[in-house]
């Protein structure tokens, strides 16, 4: 990517989540490509992480979100016990109006480039059908269709990973790890969200939805006609009688603003980065809401795409998914008997992992 702006570079050397070995700013001018991957760490092994395609309003904002997304990969794969780092591309713009094969072809050319230290795969604004074509140019890829060799659709797992880690919420607050009876929220139903809510249907969970896709809402109310909406992300998590609020869009999802009027007693969803700013963790913790870490319960995905790269085994991959019931279960234990809110515990595991693989 060619004239970097100030901004950018400030971002890149003095951001608050530093320590990254590698960032890479891609520009294709024919197909119309900007896009940065950053790589975290390689600690554990070649760093895996998703594409996001999202319109930013800068290019500071998105190489931003491509360092908070990095490092949130690193230690998600920790904890999820992969032999992998962390990394994370985004490419600048709507993909409903600049995505292309051109497009996507120059974006696997520079992901090759980088020789297999980073391992891309889907996220927020790219599908199975976009890795097909980025993998037409680079073997690092994952996400792809099992027409050509893949795993197929990661939120499969993502909202299975989501379900075992609110499961153990459940047994952590309630002694009881099922949902049955309990009044779920679930903020964005798309990719993720409506796999989510089949299982919390099926559990037998009270579920009340919001998207900001109509028509997102309607595939949940036209199958499951039992489960309710509300108007918009604010009305949900002011829910009377809320026990589970899952945030399951963007990130930044919990605030200075939400957390302070949020009914639920745990937080647990499939967002990435739920966290606007540090201390939101103790805000919760002081207010005695649960947060199951969105980096530990929301794995299932990368468990699946990891898998591919040995041949994929969806009966595999669901047993390693599973024990996410397990990993949240321990840092909830470990929050505990350290004095210290879930997501610093959490953090605290998978340091200490990547500090033990580097000594080796």
């Amino acid at each position: 990517m060619t004239d970097v702006t100030d901004g950018v570079l400030h971002t890149l050397f003095h951001s608050e989540q530093g320590g990254h070995e590698q960032v890479v700013l891609c520009q294709d001018r024919a197909s119309g490509l900007k896009a940065v991957i950053a790589i975290h760490s390689t600690a554990l092994g070649p760093a895996l992480g998703g594409t996001r395609f999202y319109p930013y309003a800068s290019e500071e904002d998105a190489v931003r979100d491509a360092l908070n997304l990095s490092r949130g990969m690193s230690y998600k794969n920790a904890l999820a016990g992969l032999e992998h780092g962390g990394g994370k591309a985004v490419i600048i713009g709507d993909p409903e109006q600049i995505k292309s094969d051109e497009l996507l072809l120059a974006y696997g050319r520079f992901v090759a480039s980088l020789g297999g230290r980073y391992v891309t795969a889907c996220d927020v604004g790219t599908y199975v059908a976009d890795m097909d074509v980025v993998a037409r140019e680079c073997r690092w890829t994952t996400g792809r269709s099992p027409e050509n060799g893949g795993a197929g659709d990661s939120s499969v797992l993502t909202a299975f990973g989501v379900f075992q880690g609110m499961r153990a919420s459940a047994q952590h607050t309630w002694g009881d790890p099922t949902l049955r009876g309990r009044k779920v929220g679930v903020a964005g139903v798309g990719k993720v969200g409506h796999y989510l809510v089949e299982h919390l249907v099926q559990d037998g969970a009270e579920v009340v939805v919001t998207d900001v896709r109509e028509e997102s809402v309607r595939r949940i109310t036209d199958r499951f006609p039992q489960v309710t909406v509300a108007a918009d992300t604010d009305a949900l998590i002011r829910t009377e009688g809320l026990d589970i609020y899952a945030p399951c869009a963007l990130g930044g999802a919990l605030d200075d603003h939400t957390v302070p009027v949020l009914t639920a007693r745990i937080v647990c969803g499939a967002a990435n980065n739920q966290l606007a700013h540090p201390g939101v963790e103790k805000d919760l913790a002081d207010r005695g809401i649960l947060y199951a870490p969105d980096y530990v319960v929301n794995a299932g995905g990368v468990i699946q795409v990891a898998d591919e790269l040995h041949g994929f085994d969806f009966d595999r991959c669901k047993a390693k998914a599973t024990k996410i019931f397990d990993t949240t279960l321990e840092i909830f234990a470990r929050a505990k008997s350290d004095g210290i809110p879930p997501a610093a515990a959490a953090d605290r595991i998978a340091e200490q992992r990547m500090a033990e693989a580097r000594r080796k």
